[in-house]
């Protein structure tokens, strides 16, 4: 039984490229966004991956990565399933804004803080941990069952909402989570055990496969 679950950020977005806060804006990728979710699904393809089914936000950045993907592989007819649980963070009045703009306004340490801590809000958005209270019971409820029945299962979502699930699947801290980025358009590809841990991880830009 193959237990696969592969997370992948959605390829580079227009307001990546801006340096602007998305949050739960929507807009589209860039050209190189585009090209990134290609060579994450021809990756996938070359390494014998075959999904069953795939998990994506509400989100077009992270639907049309997802779809790229699935069509580099020659797989476009696998089903896919919209969940806003898997939405990047609302970053609240940040939404929109330029980073170094906000680092004029707030200071480096307080934009540091809403970006990186577990626990600290922007004002009137998600939390990391508010952000994984959403996303965990999704993962849980919806999508782990189906990877432990057997099936592989692909989540193309956003760099939040996977670091709330890496931060469980990697037992990570919520101090440790800080230093996490995860990369636009490279899929980090699990095998989890019957106990539902990670038996072994691997991603494109390390292509290593190891114990956990």
């Amino acid at each position: 039984m193959e237990r696969l679950l592969v997370l992948a950020r959605h390829g580079q977005s227009e307001w990546n490229l801006k340096k602007l806060f998305t949050g739960w804006r929507d807009p589209d990728l860039t050209e190189l966004g585009v090209e990134e979710a290609h060579t994450a699904g021809r990756w996938l393809k070359t390494q014998g991956h075959h999904f069953d089914v795939a998990f994506t936000s509400n989100l077009k950045r992270a639907q049309r990565t997802c779809s790229l993907m699935l069509e580099a592989m020659g797989q476009s007819d696998v089903e896919t399933i919209r969940a806003e649980a898997l939405n990047e963070r609302d970053y609240g009045d940040l939404s929109g804004l330029n980073k170094d703009d906000a680092r004029q306004r707030w200071g480096d340490e307080q934009v540091h803080q809403w970006r990186r801590s577990y626990d600290v809000p922007p004002p009137g958005g998600e939390s990391l941990r508010d952000t994984a209270a959403r996303v965990l019971p999704y993962y849980i409820q919806t999508i782990l069952p189906r990877v432990m029945a057997g099936e592989s299962v692909l989540v193309a979502a956003h760099g939040n909402s996977l670091r709330a699930l890496v931060m469980v699947l990697d037992g990570m801290t919520t101090k440790t989570i800080a230093s996490l980025e995860i990369a636009t358009g490279i899929p980090l590809v699990y095998q989890l055990k019957a106990d539902t841990t990670v038996e072994s991880k691997s991603s494109l830009d390390k292509d290593i496969d190891h114990d956990i």
